[in-house]
Order: C-alpha cells, then sequence, then structure tokens
C-alpha cells in the first residue's frame, strides 16, 4: 500500500471520528502567539451560526473543531500574517442522549465523540441490579435506520425502534448489539419482571428475573432460601394474573413432592405469586395475601 492510500485510509478513519459541531455546544478559540487577540467563548445558535470576535459569523453547525478553526484563520487573515488558530469545545450541548429506567445515573448525558452502547451505559454507571434482560433503543428516523435486526418503526412512522438483550451485550456473545449511539436517542432500560415467594420460607420477596427468560418452583424456592420447617408444601398455591380480570387464579402444586423428585418441576410466569402456607393454616385467603405482598415489597400486583 503506498503512503497516498495510507494517507486516505487515515483521513478517512479521522472524518469517521471526529467530533461535529452543532447548537448548543459551546466553542473556545485561541490564537498561538497572539495574545492581543481575545475571542471569547462563544455559543452555536439554534442556526448553527456561531459570532466570534474578529472573525464575525460562520455557520459551524456541521463542521469539526479542526475545520471551524481553519475557516477562523482564513477570516483572520484580514488583520494577521500567518494565524495559527485552536478551537475546542468548552461545553457540550449538542448531541444529547437520553437513558432512562433500570440504571445507576438516570438523564440526559452529551455525546463527546463517537460512542457505542456499552461506553453509553459507563457513563450513566451501568445498570442497576433489578435491570430486566432487555434494552430499548428509540432513534428518530432523521438520524438513520438502527442497525439491528428487530429494528421496526413506531406508529407514527417517526422513529426506528430496536431492542438489544443485556446479555449477549454484557458478554460480548452479540457483538453486533454493541450499536454505535447517535445524537437524541433514548436508551431505556425497564425493570426487571419479578416472581414472589411468599409464607414459609427463609427469604420471602420479589425475585427478579433478570437474564433468565423464565423461572420455576425451585429455582424461586432456591432464591427464597428454602422453605421453612414449618411449611405444608404439599399445600402450596400458585396465584397468578387473571389477564385483565381482577383478582388471581389459584393454582394448588404439591412442592413436597416437586422437592422429592416425585413430581415434575414447574414453571411460573412473571408476576407469579409462589405462596407456602403454614402447617398451622395451611390456606389463606387471596386477598390477605395480597395485601401481605404489598406490605413485604410495596408493589400492587392486580388491579382491582
Amino acid at each position: 500500500m503506498n503512503k497516498f492510500f495510507i494517507f486516505c485510509f487515515a483521513a478517512a478513519a479521522w472524518a469517521q471520528t471526529a467530533y461535529l459541531l452543532g447548537p448548543g455546544d459551546q466553542v473556545a478559540v485561541s490564537v498561538r502567539d497572539r495574545k492581543e487577540i481575545e475571542i471569547k467563548p462563544a455559543a452555536i445558535g439554534l442556526d448553527g451560526n456561531v459570532e466570534l470576535a474578529y472573525a464575525g459569523k460562520i455557520h459551524a453547525e456541521g463542521l469539526s473543531t479542526q475545520q471551524l478553526a481553519r475557516e477562523v484563520e482564513t477570516r483572520l487573515t484580514r488583520i494577521v500574517l500567518n494565524p495559527m488558530v485552536t478551537v475546542e469545545v468548552s461545553e457540550y450541548g449538542s448531541q444529547p442522549v437520553s437513558v432512562l429506567g433500570a440504571v445507576n445515573r438516570p438523564g440526559v448525558q452529551q455525546l463527546r465523540g463517537n460512542k457505542n452502547l456499552i461506553e453509553v451505559l459507563s457513563l450513566v454507571e451501568g445498570l442497576k441490579p433489578e435491570a430486566g434482560n432487555t434494552i430499548k433503543i428509540t432513534r428518530p428516523k432523521s438520524s438513520g435506520p438502527l442497525p439491528l435486526a428487530n429494528a421496526k418503526d413506531d406508529p407514527s412512522g417517526q422513529f426506528s425502534i430496536a431492542e438489544v438483550k443485556v446479555k449477549g451485550l454484557m458478554d460480548a456473545s452479540a457483538p453486533e448489539s454493541n450499536i454505535p449511539i447517535r445524537a437524541h436517542d433514548v436508551i431505556t432500560v425497564p425493570r426487571a419482571e419479578l416472581i414472589y415467594v411468599m409464607g414459609k420460607v427463609r427469604k420471602p420477596g420479589g425475585f427478579p428475573l433478570n437474564e433468565r427468560e423464565s423461572m420455576t418452583v425451585l429455582q424461586a424456592i432456591s432464591l427464597a432460601e428454602g422453605v421453612d420447617a414449618a411449611a405444608a408444601t404439599q399445600s402450596a398455591r400458585i396465584l397468578r394474573s387473571n389477564g385483565s380480570a381482577p383478582g388471581a387464579v389459584e393454582i394448588p402444586i404439591d412442592v413436597k413432592k416437586i422437592l422429592a423428585n416425585a413430581a415434575p418441576d414447574q414453571p411460573l410466569q412473571p408476576n407469579d405469586i409462589l405462596f407456602l402456607p403454614s402447617s398451622a393454616t395451611k390456606s389463606v385467603g387471596v386477598k390477605v395475601l395480597e395485601a401481605g405482598l404489598q406490605m413485604a415489597t410495596g408493589v400492587v400486583i392486580w388491579g382491582r
């Protein structure tokens, strides 16, 4: 490969990684060895223009800092011999990305150069333990389509929407999901759906599915650190949402047989409540159980 092609390749790589200025950015301009020329920091307006002392109004939107510096040099040649100008971004404001949901520092982040999904998530200090197993990305159609196989348009046709699996992203088993993030993208990390274990277990509460697609009765009991000695395991029940109807459906289940490997393990659905009564009571009303769950977890599962 000759030097010309090496130069072209390097120039193309630089063009792809250079930060492009936009409305809301503030730039600081300095002229080397010319202390008498002071140019105060200035913000790029909504029209994409910036007003600089000695250089006048320049359309800066879409330019890199190097390109803006060259334009300022051209303007200054009228009053200075061979000016050498440096432009830096003193405050970023044109490349907002919203990161919402189960992350440690949700809010709006400003991109500073090219960033991929993992890099943006690191800016918000990563995912919370209760984060779900998918990440939703919404991108304005004006920014181009999302480069993901499951991308689709929203009903308005103005946004491209796609989902990324957390596990494949974090363990690098799906590197194609670590896509470049663009200005005005919205990244949403929903909370994981929960399975609740109540009654005579050592650690009652709600347990997130996280990267799991599902959970079984034995897995849920394991997360609850096992059954209490006073549990009537043969009289356990699963309380499951009845779709759009109020209340819940009770499903009897013999956990004693499952623990003894005398019956198959049973899958649980998101928001199921696995209830193990005590041998003294063996039953409790659905409304009483739901009230206890709300007090224990602060979560209302079913509407009335």
